[in-house]
This record gives C-alpha cells, sequence and structure tokens, in this order.
C-alpha cells in the first residue's frame, strides 16, 4: 500500500511544472560576482535574504528571479568570472559600462542568458573574440560593446540577431571585412564601427548608415568614396598608394620654402602695420591732453578664464562700451543710489557669455553687487525696446529674476539684475566632478523644478501670448537658499534671428522655427528637457548626450519603452532610498512635456499642480522651499 502511496506522489510531482527560479541561486551568483571584481564596493546589505532592494539589482515583479543588472560607473575591476552573472538565467538587461573590466567574455558567458534583451558592456577593457555565445541572444535589442579591446572579425552570426536595433562596436581591434548584415530593426544612428582595424568594400545593405559610422578604418564604398577613388575622409580605400617621382618631391620642397619665407614677409609687414598704428594712438592722446577732449569711461577691465567642466566663466578680459549721456532706468523701490557713471567706474567680473550677451558682476560703492548684461543683436528700435523694458519691468514673482533696471542707449543696451551668489544650475550639475563636490539630492531638485514651474506658470498666466522663449538649466539660478529663479523672460523677442538657434537647440520644440516666437507650449517642451536634465544629470545641449547618439527627450523616450526605467537617472540620485516612485513620477511628467505634438502637452498650471502633488505624497505637504538644502 505505502508503495502505492509513493508511486501516486511521484508521478503528481513529476506532472506539476517546474518551480520557479531560485532567488536563492540568484544572490549567491551575485555575492560571487561581488566578491570576484576590485574596486569600488558594492553597498548591500548582506544580512537581506534577498538580493532585490540591493542598490543596482533589479527582480521581476514577484521577487523570484533577478531581472536587470545596472553598475555602471562602480570602478569594478578585474575578469568576469565563470558561474556568476552567467547564471542569473532571467536576466533581461546587462549594464556593466565605465568600469575597469578586463580579459575575454567566457566562451559560454551569454549560453545561458537567452532572455538578455540589453547589453552595456561599453568603457572597459575587454579583450579576446566576441564569444559566439552571444548569437544565441535572439530577444536582444541593444547591443554596445563600444570603446574596450575585443580584436577578430565581426561575426555574420549577427544576423541571428533579428530584433537588434543597437549595434555598437566602435573603439574596438576588430579586423577583416564587414559582413553582409541583414538587421531590419538596426536605427540609422545606431550602428558604428568606426575606429577599429577593418578594411575592404562596405556591404550594401549598410550603404545607407552615416559616414562617421565607418571613419577610422581602412573601409570602401557607400557612404565612402567608392572603392576606386580618392580615400575618404577618415577612412583609408585600400588600394595600393602611387610613389611620388623624384621631380613632385622636390617641387614640394622648394614649393614649402617659398611659402615659408612668404609667411615671414606677410608677419614683417603686420609688425610695421601695428607699429604705425600705435604711434597713431600715441598721438592723438597727446592731442587729447592738450586740447582737453573728455574721454569716455570704461568699466574695468578684468581677466577670462573658461572652466573645462562647466559652461560657466568665472572671469573675463573684455573691454565694455558707454555713451554720451548716461542715464539708468530703474523699476521699484531698489533702494540703490547708483548711476551710470558709477556702474561704469566699479570693477567687473564676467559671469558667462549667454543666449542674449554678455553679464557681469560689478559691485558698485557701497559693497552693493548687481549683474549687469550687455545685450547683442538687439532687434528692435528705441522705442519698441523701451516698451518691452517696461513690460519685463512689471513682472514681478518670488521665483523669477526681477528686471531692477536698463539703460538704452545708441550703439549699447544694459541690464540690471539682482546677483545670485550660488550662480546657475547648470553650473551645480556639471561643474566640478572632483571629490569636493557637493551633489544634489533629490528633495533640493524637486524644489528646484518646482520653483521654476512656478515662475514659469507665473508668466504664462500674464497673457496668452507671452513666453519666456529660453528655458535652460543655465538660466535657472539660485540662491544660498537652493531657491530657484528663472532668468532671461522675456528677452528672446529682443533678439536678431539668426543670435540663439545654436545655443538653445538642445531643448527647442520641435515645432519651433524662429527662436524669437515661442508659444507658450514650446515652453512647456523646453521644460520638460530641463526636468529630464535634472533627473539624468546629462547636459542637452551636446552633440552626442548619451552613448546612444539621440537627443534626450528621444533616449529617455526609448528606454522608458523598453521598461528599464531605472538606467535613465543620474548615479547621484541612486545613492538614495526610497525614492524611485517620485523619481518614476518626475519621469513621466518630463515624457508628457516633451511630446513631439504641442496639444499633448500639459500647461505649465497643471505641471506645476503635478510637482506639488508629487512633493505633498513625499513629505506630507507642499515643499517648503525655504528649507530645502543639498546633502551629500
Amino acid at each position: 500500500m505505502r508503495l502505492l502511496h509513493l508511486t501516486v506522489l511521484l508521478s503528481i510531482l513529476l506532472l506539476l511544472p517546474s518551480a520557479a527560479p531560485d532567488i536563492v541561486s540568484d544572490r549567491a551568483a551575485l555575492l560571487s560576482f561581488r566578491a570576484a571584481v576590485g574596486g569600488r564596493v558594492l553597498l548591500w546589505n548582506l544580512s537581506n535574504p534577498t538580493p532585490c532592494s540591493w542598490s543596482g539589482v533589479q527582480c521581476s515583479a514577484n521577487n523570484s528571479a533577478v531581472v536587470a543588472l545596472h553598475f555602471p560607473g562602480m570602478g569594478l575591476s578585474g575578469r568576469l568570472p565563470p558561474n556568476t552573472i552567467s547564471n542569473l538565467t532571467n536576466l533581461t538587461t546587462l549594464s556593466l559600462r565605465y568600469n575597469a573590466l578586463s580579459g575575454p567574455l567566457p566562451s559560454d558567458f551569454f549560453a545561458s542568458l537567452t532572455s538578455l534583451r540589453n547589453i552595456y558592456l561599453q568603457h572597459n577593457f575587454f579583450t579576446g573574440q566576441i564569444p559566439d555565445s552571444l548569437f544565441s541572444l535572439t530577444n536582444l535589442v541593444r547591443l554596445n560593446l563600444a570603446e574596450n579591446n575585443f580584436s577578430g572579425p565581426i561575426s555574420p552570426n549577427f544576423n541571428n540577431l533579428t530584433r537588434l536595433g543597437t549595434l555598437f562596436l566602435q573603439g574596438n581591434q576588430l579586423s577583416g571585412s564587414i559582413p553582409d548584415l541583414n538587421l531590419p530593426s538596426l536605427g540609422q544612428d545606431q550602428f558604428n564601427v568606426s575606429n577599429n582595424i577593418l578594411t575592404g568594400e562596405i556591404p550594401r545593405g549598410l550603404s545607407t548608415k552615416p559616414s562617421n559610422s565607418f571613419s577610422g578604418n581602412s573601409l570602401c564604398g557607400n557612404p565612402l568614396n567608392s572603392c576606386g577613388g580618392p580615400t575618404a575622409p577618415g577612412g583609408n580605400n585600400g588600394g595600393h598608394k602611387k610613389k611620388l617621382s623624384g621631380g613632385a618631391i622636390a617641387g614640394i620642397i622648394i614649393g614649402s620654402i617659398f611659402g615659408f619665407l612668404l609667411i615671414l614677409l606677410l608677419l614683417f609687414c603686420l609688425c610695421r602695420v601695428f607699429v604705425k598704428k600705435g604711434r597713431s594712438k600715441d598721438e592723438v592722446r597727446s592731442i587729447e591732453k592738450e586740447v582737453d577732449i573728455p574721454r569716455e569711461k570704461t568699466v574695468v577691465e578684468s581677466e577670462i578664464h573658461v572652466n573645462n567642466s562647466s559652461s560657466i566663466a568665472t572671469a573675463a578680459k573684455e573691454k565694455e562700451i558707454v555713451s554720451g549721456k548716461k542715464t539708468l532706468v530703474f523699476f521699484g523701490n531698489t533702494g540703490w543710489r547708483f548711476d551710470l557713471d558709477d556702474l561704469l567706474k566699479a570693477s567687473a567680473e564676467v559671469l558667462g557669455k549667454g543666449t542674449f550677451g554678455t553679464a557681469y558682476k560689478a559691485v558698485v560703492e557701497g559693497g552693493v553687487a548687481v549683474v549687469v548684461k550687455k545685450l547683442r543683436d538687439v532687434n528692435l528700435g528705441e522705442k519698441e525696446f523701451k516698451e518691452k523694458m517696461e513690460e519685463i519691468g512689471k513682472m514681478d514673482h518670488e521665483n523669477l529674476v526681477p528686471l531692477r533696471g536698463y539703460y538704452c542707449g545708441r550703439d549699447e543696451k544694459l541690464l540690471v539684475f539682482d546677483y545670485l551668489p550660488m550662480g546657475s544650475l547648470s553650473a551645480l550639475l556639471h561643474g566640478n566632478k572632483g571629490a569636493g563636490r557637493t551633489p544634489l539630492n533629490w528633495d533640493t531638485r524637486a524644489t528646484i523644478a518646482l520653483g521654476a514651474a512656478r515662475g514659469i506658470s507665473y508668466l504664462h498666466a500674464q497673457g496668452s501670448t507671452i513666453s519666456h522663449g529660453s528655458i535652460k538649466s543655465s538660466n535657472i539660478l539660485l540662491n544660498n537658499s537652493y531657491e530657484a529663479r528663472v532668468s532671461d523672460f522675456g528677452l528672446a523677442q529682443l533678439a536678431g534671428p539668426t543670435s540663439t538657434p545654436n545655443r538653445i537647440a538642445g531643448y527647442r520644440a520641435p515645432e519651433v522655427t524662429d527662436p524669437r516666437k515661442v508659444s507658450q507650449k514650446a515652453d512647456v517642451y523646453s521644460f520638460g528637457v530641463f526636468l529630464l536634465e535634472l533627473l539624468t544629470g546629462k547636459a542637452p545641449t551636446q552633440s552626442l548626450v548619451n552613448d546612444e547618439g539621440v537627443d534626450l527627450p528621444r533616449w529617455v523616450q526609448s528606454v522608458v519603452r523598453e521598461e528599464w526605467t531605472s538606467e535613465v537617472f543620474d548615479l547621484e540620485l541612486l545613492r538614495y532610498q526610497n525614492i524611485e516612485e517620485d523619481m518614476v513620477q518626475l519621469l513621466q511628467l518630463a515624457v508628457d512635456c516633451t511630446q513631439q505634438y504641442p496639444d499633448k502637452r500639459p500647461s505649465m498650471v497643471d505641471v506645476v499642480g503635478r510637482i506639488e502633488e508629487l512633493c505633498r505624497n513625499q513629505r506630507g505637504d507642499i515643499v517648503n522651499i525655504e528649507s530645502s538644502s543639498p546633502s551629500i
């Protein structure tokens, strides 16, 4: 009887479906990986029996298996050990980019990872050939192996990856010819094999890709020059080079000597001209002194120095202009007791050169610090300019940088604002990345977003045709309490038609063709890009904001579609606990703001309401802007 019972029980067990993946085995695999790689310690709470709360680890909805690893820029070094990551059989995303991992990938590394959709191994030191086990990953959508030391040929087995939309292999030691790849899902700007050792003709199926996708190799054919023609820029045609004849070499040498002598002669003539000009200026000064001709006063010159890690200049050397009758027009009761003469005598320091002109910090008598902006390319007459200044001067909100005064001369126009010592959000986000840097925490970023939204919403409430026109992080200034103040509002309408396009391209809505005519919905788009910058830490004005080579809104939207949202957030935010839901909500708002069609974007009133609701849920009350400050 017992034997019968055991037989029945065994039959039932055999008929049951296989058990769910064991999270315990995934945990063991991650611990083995952590023990094997050097570099920065992965700060995990090992007392937790499951790895689902560990930093960089993402589990399935029921916490039954690890589905994503995000360890970018963690300082990891050494080789990828076998039987660690390769044992995470439900993994869909693997991101180990910007580390110092080295050595070849194990030959069977990808064999069990059949669910992988996204692989990011760029900017490491991996060597050897790309393992054949990679070509069994038929679900793979994105593959980035750029900037490593992979060698050997590009396998034609890449054609097995029919869903592949991104293939980045640039900056390796890959050799041989490019196989005829037929990948229908591959994006136009999502293929790159530049800077390898590739030779031969580019296959016809890849001939429509950008030419810079193939540069730095010995390749020919479309989109480079034909294989029988001259070498294309950044690539060689692989043909035999013709040797120069002796006469040609002699001609080159004689031409070089003649050119050198001609340059010397030109330099000599220029020196003579400058000497004569110097003498003429000295003579003019002598005459002016004798007849007592009054000279125009200038703002004190100072030296310019641009920091490589930010767009803000800390000092400058630029001679300022003045004019005949000097009258400053002030708005409101500022309590200031200086005139234009006092301003022009003050010591000046260039803060930065922006879209509409150069901004100076000037300290007048009495120790009052103000910002003076010298406008350029003003497209309005004197009457229209003054009317516009009166309109801007009436704008009064705690989240705006108020216009305190202006000067309108024939050849120059100056604006005067309050000086905010913390500078711009752009400088804070993209400035010093060293050890002494104080990162912006989540509370501070949410506070800045809310303050900026309130300021822009106030502008829009003044009239349906009133917009900011140049919303970007360098125009969001901060005071000592990290309160957001929106600057440069209303100035877009002053500039000429060609003075602003390149400077705001990363923020501009797709429907804007004239930067002087920006609708309120276009402002919403720019604010959405600003939110994405705040969340990702990436500057939208870079030509290639991300490794994927697309603009910031499109990159974020593609990430969201692939359901690996945490990949987009600034690494400085990932250290904080229990804010993931809030970050995702703000990210969704940013995506809504950057919709392609203006009618699908929310109004700034709706934007303010959604950020206030987010802050209310987070703290039990709306953000208290005055009490917020950053912390590490």
